[in-house]
């Protein structure tokens, strides 16, 4: 590839560019940092799932007789990459070929929260390496036509429902699919066999391969081509989709063929729907936060997609979530949590589908604790709960997370219904609450691999927003007095936590990572529950003690998450910035989109990266985890 071409990249250079990213098995990126990434151009390596396995997906331009790599690694002559740009639901490549024609290629991630038919189908190309995350396992396929619709319909031979290899599903059907047309030809094949075909002879044989065996055996591909015929100044639109089948579509669609119809004629449609999407949330962040902030928020909305899927029917949803690249855990409640501003912000039914499931399962009475239950499962895709009570023990975390998403939902669809449905296990995670939350038992906290610790200051707050929370929850549902004794314990605990994890004597004064541990801090975070509900419970000097205080202690790329290291976390920092003065808030998120344009790390966007280096951390390292949602957070507060 020749680089001597000014690449022009808005409205940054992200570590990785999302190509294919629409739920936890649909995930694919191509690495863009300096460390291992060629910059961001999509010729010249394989396009990757999230945990950095190749999804052998190529893309092959013939002009003149020469042939040219646009897309992935099968061949060594490339197009030259002018421009990438992004937005919420788009990454666009501008190509120049031999300087005789221009490619413009879009990959979108349609985001559609209000239309669930819609956001139940995705858009990819594949091969056999999709279908399995064992290189090893018998791939099978077929092709067809139907309504117009050319497709390849790929799968794994033995399927293993509801299992996972290398974090790929182990289930389910891909099709890949494209216009009927006079000018498109098909093949599928050896890969060197099938792009050779195009490459030699600039058509495909219209053959199919018989042979179903390993992914690994001579790389099945499964490829459609187009004659453009004579390319003039006249754009030529050309479509290639992929589909994979949530269990959803089946409340809409009576077969798989009929979807796959519905969905590759629906594309002006889904465009338009999401290019809405993305104006809205441009026109929201740049009043908010200016175009620094829209470099983060719309980078981060297909990864905080993408770790979802909708389930179920259309008169029973769930949204399932999958703790990516951390514990793989479905629905953990302490990853919702800084993912639920972008629920609330792009369709507050979702933050009701993402908690459904975590209450059905403890009302019926299959988890045994007092306390709220960390997680749905330890293993998505499988939603066996924790009946023998020994999940991640996170008991303030999960209850302060649970009370407060819950009115959050409530508050924002205006369901008090929902409240009173809820109410006995609501009440009952808030007596947790009030025997906790004062002086926090030794615990961990969301940041788990930071280590547990007593008497947390930020924990502490958590639990006592918590107790506030179901004051006002109380108080909506006609349970007066229980209103009244919550919010007088709440206000009691909070004038007491201002004296233990304050450091009042310190310039600026701020607030400890723990009480009495005077030489201590850390990123306030759950203040934004306190503002985002509307409470008050904590005074305002607390906010601009805060605000003061975090220019004060900032590295190059943010603000610590704590005194334990110099590492942070990005959703922390929207947290904070949602809640921070104007000035305080500039500076965080300049910083955060300094970080995203000059990281070194060159994986699906990470939560948690290093202040200094603005590199991964030595352990863990998160990446393409749904946490980042947590950037729409100043949207839910300071736009209003």
């Amino acid at each position: 590839m020749s680089l001597a071409f000014r690449l022009y990249v808005f409205p940054a250079r992200p570590p990785s560019v999302p190509l294919a990213v629409k739920s936890p098995y649909l995930s694919t990126w191509q690495n863009a940092g300096s460390d291992g990434g060629n910059g961001g151009y999509l010729a010249g390596q394989w396009p990757t799932f999230w945990q950095n396995q190749v999804t052998g997906w190529a893309g092959l331009i013939r002009v003149d007789g020469n042939t040219y790599t646009w897309m992935g690694l099968p061949g060594s002559k490339t197009v030259n990459q002018t421009a990438f740009e992004y937005t919420s639901t788009k990454s666009i490549f501008t190509m120049n070929v031999a300087n005789k024609l221009e490619m413009n290629i879009t990959f979108l991630s349609p985001i559609t929260p209000t239309d669930y038919r819609r956001q139940s189908l995705v858009y990819a190309d594949i091969s056999a390496e999709w279908v399995s995350g064992d290189r090893n396992a018998i791939a099978q396929w077929d092709y067809g036509t139907t309504d117009d619709v050319a497709y390849h319909k790929v799968y794994r031979q033995t399927q293993l429902a509801f299992s996972q290899k290398n974090e790929q599903a182990e289930w389910g059907y891909w099709y890949w699919a494209t216009d009927v047309d006079k000018d498109m030809t098909h093949q599928s094949g050896a890969d060197v066999d099938v792009r050779g075909q195009f490459s030699s002879n600039g058509v495909l044989s219209n053959t199919a391969d018989t042979k179903y065996r390993a992914i690994s055996d001579k790389w099945p591909v499964f490829a459609f081509s187009y004659d453009l015929g004579n390319v003039s100044s006249k754009p030529v639109d050309t479509l290639f989709f992929s589909r994979s089948i949530p269990s959803l579509w089946k409340s809409y669609f009576d077969t798989e063929l009929e979807a796959l119809s519905f969905f590759h004629h629906d594309f002006r449609a889904s465009n338009y729907l999401s290019s809405s999407f993305d104006s809205q949330v441009a026109k929201d962040s740049i009043a908010v936060a200016g175009q620094n902030y829209l470099t983060i928020t719309s980078l981060s909305a297909r990864q905080a997609f993408g770790a979802t899927q909708l389930c179920g029917t259309e008169e029973k949803m769930y949204l399932f979530m999958k703790e990516i690249s951390s514990d793989g855990n479905m629905n953990t409640v302490d990853v919702v949590f800084p993912a639920y501003p972008i629920f609330l912000y792009s369709n507050p039914e979702l933050l009701k589908l993402v908690l459904e499931p975590l209450y059905e399962n403890q009302e019926a009475g299959k988890y045994p604790n007092t306390y709220a239950m960390h997680d749905m499962g330890s293993n998505y895709p499988n939603a066996t709960g924790h009946p023998d009570g020994r999940d991640e023990a996170m008991p303030l975390e999960e209850c302060g997370n649970m009370i407060i998403m819950t009115l959050a939902y409530a508050k924002e669809a205006k369901d008090t219904d929902y409240l009173n449905e809820h109410y006995d296990i609501l009440k009952k995670w808030t007596s947790y609450l009030v025997e906790d939350a004062l002086y926090p038992a030794n615990q961990i906290s969301t940041d788990d691999f930071a280590g547990s610790l007593a008497n947390q200051t930020n924990l502490a707050l958590k639990g006592m927003i918590g107790i506030q929370a179901m004051a006002v929850i109380a108080n909506e549902t006609g349970h007066t007095s229980d209103a009244a004794s919550y919010s007088s314990i709440a206000h009691d605990y909070i004038t007491q936590w201002q004296e233990l994890g304050i450091n009042k004597d310190a310039s600026p004064p701020h607030t400890t990572l723990s009480y009495g541990d005077a030489n201590s801090h850390g990123l306030l975070y759950n203040l934004f529950a306190d503002a985002q509900l509307g409470l008050n419970l904590v005074p305002q000097s607390v906010y601009q003690m805060q605000s003061d205080f975090y220019p004060t202690v900032a590295n190059e790329y943010g603000v610590p998450l704590d005194t334990r290291h110099t590492l942070t976390k990005g959703d922390w920092e929207c947290f904070v910035a949602a809640v921070a003065s104007v000035s305080t808030r500039s500076m965080l998120i300049g910083q955060l989109a300094t970080w995203l344009n000059e990281t070194p790390t060159n994986r699906p966007l990470t939560d948690l990266y290093e202040t200094v280096t603005g590199n991964y951390p030595s352990s863990p390292i998160f990446v393409a985890r749904p946490v980042i949602g947590g950037s729409f957070a100043p949207l839910l507060v300071t736009s209003k």
